[in-house]
C-alpha cells in the first residue's frame, strides 16, 4: 500500500511538471512566430542602416510646400528584395536570429529562479528596490547578449549579402565555422560593446524615468492612475529607444565591418578601426538615425551635396 500511495504521489508531481515546460515552449514558439513575422522589417532595416539604397529617390513635398527629395520606403524596398530574390528573399538571415531567441528564452527562463522576492517598500525605499531589480535584469540581459550576439552576427552578415550578391554566409553551423576560420573567436563579437551599451542604457533610463513619473506624476486620487502606470513603462521604453538608437545602427554595422563582403568594403563603406570611429564618421555626416524610420525617409544633405 505505502509503495502504491508512493508511486502514485510520484505520478502526481511528473504529471505536475509539464505546465511549466509547456509554458516555456509556448513562448519560445510564440517569440519565434513574432521574430518570422517581422523579420522582412529587420531586413529592410538592416539595408537601410549599412546603406544600401537600390532604388532611386522620388521628388516630394513637406506640409509647407518645400520640394524634398525622398527615398523609398518599407512597402518599395521589399518589393524591391522580392523581386530579386523572389519572396522566400524577405527572411534571409532568418533562421539565425530563431536561434538566438531560442537561447535568450532558455537563459531568461533559468534566471527566473534566482529573481529578487518581492519585499513591501515605501516611496523612500522604492527607489532602492527599482535599483535592484534593475541591477539583477541588467545581468540577464549582458548574459543574454554575450551568448547570443554570435548569431546575431552571423544573421547580419547573411541578410547584408543582398548589397554584393554573395553567397559566403548560408546555414548557421557553416557560417559560423567560416567566422571562426577567418577571424577566430573575436568575429563572433564584433560590434558587441556598443549593442550592450545600448541596451544597458536603455534599461536604466527606462526603468528610472518611469518610476519617477509614476511616483511623482501620477496622482494616487486618479481613477485611472494604475493604468497609467502600467503603461508608463512601455511609453518611456519607445522614447528613450529611438535615443540610444544609435547604438545599435553601429554594432550593425561594426558586424558587417571589413568582413569580406560588399556591404561592409569601400567603396561602399569605408573600414573602421573601432565602433567609436564608426560613431564618429556617421556623426559628422548627420547619419546616426540611419535606418530608423521606414517611412518619409528624406535623402540626407550630405548625399545630395556628394
Amino acid at each position: 500500500m505505502l509503495s502504491q500511495g508512493n508511486r502514485q504521489t510520484d505520478d502526481v508531481e511528473q504529471d505536475a511538471a509539464p505546465p511549466g515546460v509547456d509554458m516555456d515552449v509556448s513562448v519560445l514558439l510564440l517569440g519565434a512566430g513574432m521574430t518570422a513575422a517581422l523579420h522582412p522589417l529587420f531586413y529592410v532595416k538592416l539595408l537601410i542602416q549599412v546603406g544600401h539604397e537600390p532604388l532611386p529617390p522620388t521628388v516630394g513635398t513637406t506640409m509647407f510646400g518645400r520640394k524634398v527629395l525622398y527615398l523609398p520606403g518599407f512597402f518599395s524596398y521589399a518589393q524591391h528584395i522580392v523581386k530579386v530574390d523572389g519572396k522566400r528573399g524577405l527572411f534571409r538571415g532568418l533562421s539565425p536570429r530563431i536561434a538566438s531567441i531560442a537561447i535568450a528564452t532558455v537563459i531568461r527562463t533559468k534566471a527566473k529562479k534566482t529573481e529578487l522576492e518581492p519585499n513591501k517598500e515605501n516611496k523612500q525605499t522604492a527607489l532602492r528596490k527599482v535599483m535592484k531589480e534593475t541591477s539583477h535584469e541588467m545581468f540577464i540581459q549582458c548574459l543574454s547578449r554575450i551568448a547570443t550576439h554570435p548569431f546575431h552576427v552571423v544573421s547580419v552578415r547573411c541578410m547584408a549579402q543582398f548589397v554584393g550578391r554573395e553567397v559566403k554566409y548560408g546555414g548557421i553551423l557553416s557560417s559560423i565555422g567560416r567566422i571562426f576560420q577567418e577571424e577566430g573567436v573575436a568575429g563572433f563579437y564584433v560590434g558587441l560593446m556598443p549593442h550592450v551599451l545600448g541596451e544597458v542604457l536603455l534599461l536604466w533610463c527606462c526603468n528610472l524615468l518611469a518610476h519617477f513619473i509614476n511616483t511623482y506624476a501620477v496622482d494616487d486620487s486618479l481613477n485611472q492612475a494604475s493604468a497609467v502606470r502600467s503603461y508608463t513603462k512601455f511609453v518611456m521604453g519607445f522614447t528613450v529607444s529611438m535615443l540610444t538608437y544609435p547604438f545599435m545602427l553601429v554594432a550593425d554595422i561594426m558586424a558587417v565591418n571589413n568582413c569580406g563582403l560588399t556591404a561592409g568594403l569601400p567603396p561602399h563603406s569605408p573600414i573602421f578601426m573601432s565602433w567609436l570611429h564608426c560613431w564618429n564618421y556617421l556623426s559628422r555626416r548627420g547619419l546616426l538615425f540611419r535606418g530608423s524610420s521606414f517611412f518619409s525617409r528624406r535623402v540626407p544633405v550630405t548625399s545630395i551635396c556628394e
